[in-house]
């Protein structure tokens, strides 16, 4: 809120300021249940409700993706257009494979297959903006997003395994938080970049 509300006409920074707020809101909609399940009765009564917040989380990381592609290009405006194409994609493939009702958002069983097939895209999606940005760091020798790439990497190692094994081994889901870790790393970069240019 405070880079958009400080960003000054600066579109980079008014973005990445919009990507933070999606990506904060979209959490909270499967965070809040889950809080106010730990705190009364339990998450086993509140599946529904962790359910469509997971839904609405898988669709707002995915255009916080879209959006952090959108933030590389501050400096890569031109030429970009088969890499372009590749992030809307990708990401359409992500959110139509999580309106197919075979996710059952909303059931306790919700099978693994699908977490792992919506997943696929999604996986794809992060890879490929790691590979801009990495590139990018070295290229330009970039200060400000040189470790951009780095929290998206950890970012998805702490969350694949998630996916993979929290519904066998819930004590996983843990990694949730260093996950979450990763993301606000991400906005702080941004965020001080911002600064550094301010006191320019």
């Amino acid at each position: 809120i405070l880079m958009v509300a400080k960003a000054k006409g600066n579109k980079e920074y008014t973005l990445f300021g919009i990507m933070a707020i999606t990506l904060g809101a979209g959490d909270a909609f499967h965070l809040v249940p889950r809080a106010v399940a730990l705190c009364t009765t339990g998450l086993e009564n509140f599946t529904v409700a962790l359910g469509i917040g997971k839904f609405i989380t898988s669709i707002t990381m995915t255009v916080f993706y879209i959006l952090l592609y959108y933030v590389w290009r501050r400096y890569h405006i031109s030429g970009q257009k088969g890499i372009t194409i590749a992030v809307y994609l990708l990401s359409a493939l992500r959110i139509l494979l999580c309106l197919f009702p075979q996710n059952a958002w909303t059931s306790a069983d919700a099978p693994l297959s699908w977490g792992i097939l919506r997943n696929i895209p999604f996986a794809l999606l992060g890879l490929l903006i790691i590979v801009l940005f990495y590139q990018s760091a070295k290229k330009h020798n970039d200060r400000s997003f040189g470790w951009m790439w780095l929290t998206i990497v950890l970012s998805f190692g702490f969350y694949i395994p998630v996916v993979l094994w929290a519904d066998t081994i819930p004590m996983i889901g843990m990694l949730m938080i260093p996950k979450t870790c990763a993301y606000v790393w991400t906005v702080l970069i941004g965020f001080l970049d911002m600064r550094r240019a301010a006191k320019a």
